[in-house]
């Protein structure tokens, strides 16, 4: 199975945010994108025509992404409140870790792999940190594989 034909795990706000990306694309970009192309055609000579191209390969783009989420969304499981320990880390969880080195401590939510914003602090699930806390309850330590080398985290807190 690759990778978009897995099973994606969504907290509900992220099933959503998909779902309107793509009510977007298809009924808005599209008729944007179509608009464009039609107007480029009317500048002449298309191998010549930059307006043209651009638009074509906005297009494409378009419609690729549409088809993107069409799979993931095909494929997307929304992970329920009562099929989730409250105690343990999972998706929709808010973990507040230790860094056991330089006692530094922060907090993430850990969310889909489409959701994941980390200059808001939401990680991936299937993130190194995202995969060495999930399943995890506070007190735990963990241990990740970061680029700079081992780091350990003290979970000191699991929050719904």
């Amino acid at each position: 199975m690759s990778e978009q034909e897995q099973e994606l795990l969504l907290t509900a706000e992220g099933l959503k945010k998909l779902e309107e990306e793509l009510e977007h694309l298809k009924s808005v970009r599209r008729r944007e994108v179509a608009e464009r192309i039609k107007v480029a055609r009317d500048f002449g000579d298309l191998s010549e025509n930059s307006e043209y191209e651009e638009a074509k390969n906005e297009q494409a783009f378009v419609e690729g992404r549409i088809m993107t989420l069409e799979k993931l969304l095909r494929n997307a499981r929304i992970v329920a409140e009562d099929e989730v320990n409250p105690l343990e880390v999972n998706l929709g969880s808010r973990v507040r870790l230790k860094d056991l080195e330089t006692g530094e401590e922060m907090e993430y939510t850990i969310v889909g792999s489409n959701e994941a914003d980390p200059a808001q602090l939401r990680i991936s699930y299937q993130s190194p940190v995202g995969q060495a806390v999930f399943g995890h309850r506070a007190g735990d330590v963990v241990e990740v594989r970061l680029p700079g080398g081992l780091a350990r985290y003290e979970i000191l807190k699991v929050e719904r």
